[in-house]
């Protein structure tokens, strides 16, 4: 057991999840360019590079288009698709990824709680209001909208700083090892790992978190 005066949170893939279907997504973007589809979903996750830029999502996704366009030897206007695609996602469809309600209810008993997304607020607000959390977070820092977003200290930093408590009385929470851990654990607060595939392994690699959950159904364990 732990005792904690903070504690953030990261927004996607730790607290909810997108419940449109990559297939839905993927044949949108076609449908929204008026073009013939080819390939799969499959073929354009293998084809992006890293996590997306939140301001440039779509030169991002246009040159991962123009990666499957030439799998397939197909000649596209890709920036129309990666437009097509963006257009396509509903923000607001979206869930709490199993433990996760109750994770915020038990850490609102134990401490302050914050938000702390990579993504842009007028992205990200609409994914809170889908789901009744506007209110829910002491803080909410959307890291899209700074110089410099997680892993950098900044946006660590901040929410700490409106909550006025310090990092070593600090935990975050998320889903990936290099955002999530590398960074709280650079900005001094302890960090809980929840990975997206709750059958992995568990291999850290170079990272070393405080805990590991297998889902946020554990997250109770560490502050109990």
């Amino acid at each position: 057991m732990a005792s904690f005066d903070a504690v953030l949170f990261d927004l996607d893939g730790t607290l909810i999840q997108n419940d449109q279907s990559g297939e839905d997504i993927y044949a949108g973007a076609f449908a929204a360019a008026d073009d013939d589809r080819f390939g799969d979903p499959s073929d354009l996750w293998s084809a992006l590079d890293g996590p997306p830029d939140p301001d440039d999502p779509e030169s991002y996704l246009t040159t991962g288009f123009e990666r499957v366009a030439t799998k397939y030897g197909r000649t596209v206007d890709e920036e129309a698709l990666a437009r097509g695609f963006i257009e396509t996602v509903d923000h607001t469809a979206v869930s709490f990824l199993p433990g996760a309600s109750v994770a915020l209810d038990v850490a609102r008993t134990h401490a302050h709680v914050g938000l702390v997304t990579n993504g842009p607020e007028r992205r990200q607000s609409v994914k809170l209001d889908a789901l009744d959390l506007s209110d829910a977070f002491d803080v909410v820092v959307y890291a899209g909208d700074m110089p410099r977003r997680k892993p950098y200290p900044d946006p660590f930093d901040r929410a700490l700083s409106e909550l006025g408590v310090g990092a070593d009385a600090s935990l975050h929470v998320g889903n990936s090892l290099e955002y999530d851990v590398g960074g709280a654990q650079d900005a001094g607060l302890d960090a809980a790992w929840c990975p997206d595939d709750p059958d992995s392994d568990f291999d850290t690699g170079t990272y070393s978190p405080e805990y590991v959950l297998s889902s946020l159904h554990e997250f109770t364990d560490i502050l109990d």
